[in-house]
């Protein structure tokens, strides 16, 4: 949501930020524009529309030539897609990007209106460029010192002032910003993809820190002032990890990267054969003493979750609620300190989720974060983390985070049941066997492309479809329609099979598509009976069932068979061909599959 980059060394500025943005364009944005150093004055160009429109603007027009500026890609909060309503803002004297969300903008807008100061867009972020305008006497960081103590809300700036052209000025604070180091240059950035390509080596900026940054070095201040040592961290991955590598999307670059991002997240937290998160600093002794579990995420966050509350009661018999994030925080749930509240982000800087990690906290509850990405808000502030492994996920509609977001759920499912005597060592054994297997039979079940491919030509030309499971399998539904809806723009919903009869089934209607989920034995009998209601109805259906189940002709029109493994891990099965079905029906009907309309990858406004 938002990208922001900035750039200060010898390259042509303007190249390296349009280079830079075009990293961050998987984040989400409606319009793009670039600020530069040029010759004494702050040059800016931007304009509505995808990076190339701005690149193209800038041919015509001549782009700015400097060595120092500012970058965004935007996505619309505050008034609609436009070139005005583009970022940068500002006048002659500042300039600045912003990702968030200002709450008293308008109380700001109306003072600085009454101070002779007007607007020409529909931004909260020029309310803030004005307002640093205002203050601005001859020091910048006392006036974004003065300026962030009057906004409220989230923010992450960087900000140039026309009388200081050798250096960039950031803070932040909810919103994401990292300052990149290299040599004789440095960066500013919303995330590492943005720089991966110049430097590995960042700083993470905490909360209303200042950084000033320059050609040869940075500096980063408190809000009195004083200097703050910080640590540089260090991308564990290349700028390999961040490119499509010969694939045509990202997309299906992650989803064929997931075997490996699950062996990477799984493979040094199983020791002699049993779950160990010992290296995580976890005790799972105190785990098991909690009351009940809330676990709670945005999207497919959330559907991770839900795999995870069937595994965890199942086999841990530890009552577990699972929660919508911007849900939880606002029906004063009953969480106290003897409960675990366990948060899902990829990014970790989700708000809604950050802000139910927060709530949680106040009250004194346990808390444990899984995320992805190594420092982010969440993983800082959780008292427990378990970081998963994935890499770099671009697409905004999320695959391989999700894959090993449940393969760390059903390991803490495994370890907890284990010491609460639910299950035997031998039982937890053989399930931590066979998810160590799981690598290699998600492999093989991509090979079932072709069938998946095949299958989305037929659904590619629907209006709307539903998807239908039990159990397990309605958890995992709901993550496949979530993937076809982003993507293909298809009305998609998933129901509980059994609640079809209670008003869902008159939707139904003659060559409808139903995707039907059928992989746990115990279930099977009565899935079918719903799919046979459904195609009794006139639904075409598409069956995801084990190999080796008996289904009668008149079940489905198209099966996809699975490769069998315990039926509590299916869901790590048949999660590929759903997200492949989803790819596949995009690519036909022509979509930006990595960048699908009004998406935004990193949502750090609630």
């Amino acid at each position: 949501m938002c990208g922001i980059v900035g750039y200060i060394g010898d390259r042509d500025c303007a190249d390296v930020l349009v280079d830079a943005l075009s990293k961050l364009e998987y984040r989400g944005y409606d319009s793009a524009g670039i600020a530069v150093f040029d010759k004494g004055t702050i040059k800016v160009e931007k304009c509505k529309g995808r990076l190339i429109n701005l690149v193209n603007k800038m041919e015509l027009e001549g782009k700015p030539n400097g060595h120092c500026g500012i970058g965004h890609t935007r996505w619309a909060t505050h008034g609609e897609p436009s070139d005005i309503n583009s970022h940068p803002h500002g006048n002659k004297r500042v300039s600045i990007v912003h990702n968030g969300i200002i709450e008293n903008y308008k109380q700001i807008k109306d003072f600085l209106i009454g101070e002779g100061y007007s607007f020409v867009s529909e931004t909260d972020t020029e309310t803030v460029a004005k307002l640093l305008d205002y203050y601005y006497v001859d020091d910048p960081i006392d006036t974004i010192i003065k300026v962030i103590s009057e906004i409220k809300g989230s923010y992450a700036l960087g900000i140039m002032f026309r009388d200081y052209p050798d250096r960039i000025f950031a803070v932040r604070k909810e919103s994401p910003l990292i300052v990149g180091v290299g040599e004789n240059e440095n960066f500013l950035a919303s995330d590492v993809p943005a720089i991966i390509k110049y430097t590995r080596d960042y700083y993470l900026l905490e909360a209303d820190e200042i950084a000033v940054v320059k050609k040869d070095g940075v500096s980063i201040y408190n809000t009195h002032k004083e200097p703050v040592k910080k640590e540089i961290n260090t991308a564990d991955w290349d700028v390999d990890a961040a490119e499509k590598g010969g694939y045509e999307h990202f997309m299906l670059k992650e989803i064929y990267e997931q075997p490996s991002a699950v062996r990477d997240t799984i493979s040094h937290r199983i020791t002699d054969g049993m779950p160990d998160f010992s290296n995580d600093g976890i005790d799972m002794e105190q785990l098991k003493k909690y009351r009940q579990i809330f676990i709670v995420g945005c999207g497919t966050a959330m559907h991770a979750g839900m795999v995870g509350q069937y595994v965890i009661e199942k086999l841990a018999r530890i009552p577990v609620i699972v929660d919508i994030a911007s849900e939880f925080r606002y029906r004063d749930p009953l969480i106290t300190d003897k409960d675990l509240l366990i948060v899902i982000s990829q990014s970790g800087e989700t708000a809604d989720t950050l802000a139910v990690l927060r709530l949680a906290k106040e009250v004194n509850a346990a808390t444990m974060a899984i995320v992805n990405v190594v420092g982010s808000s969440i993983a800082r502030e959780a008292d427990m983390v378990v970081y998963t492994h994935a890499g770099p996920e671009i697409s905004v509609a999320s695959t391989k985070a999700y894959m090993v977001q449940i393969s760390v759920m059903y390991l803490l499912a495994f370890e907890l049941a284990y010491l609460n005597g639910a299950i035997s060592e031998e039982m937890c054994r053989k399930l931590t066997e066979e998810l160590k297997s799981m690598p290699d039979i998600i492999k093989e079940t991509l090979e079932l492309k072709d069938t998946c491919s095949y299958v989305a030509s037929k659904l590619m030309n629907a209006e709307s479809l539903l998807y239908i499971g039990r159990g397990l399998d309605y958890a995992l539904s709901m993550e496949g329609s979530l993937k076809l809806k982003e993507i293909s723009y298809i009305h998609s919903e998933s129901y509980a099979a059994g609640e079809l009869k209670h008003g869902t089934i008159s939707l139904i209607t003659d060559g409808m598509p139903v995707i039907a989920v059928a992989t746990q034995k115990k279930l099977i009998e009565k899935t079918i009976s719903n799919i046979k209601e459904v195609k009794a109805r006139g639904a075409r259906v598409v069956l995801i069932c084990a190999d080796g189940v008996e289904v009668g002709e008149d079940v489905a029109d198209y099966i996809i068979r699975l490769p069998q493994v315990d039926e509590q891990l299916m869901p790590m099965v048949a999660a590929a061909p759903l997200q492949l079905i989803a790819y596949y029906t995009s690519v036909l009907k022509g979509n930006d599959v990595d960048k699908p309309r009004n998406l935004a990858k990193s949502v750090t406004v609630e």
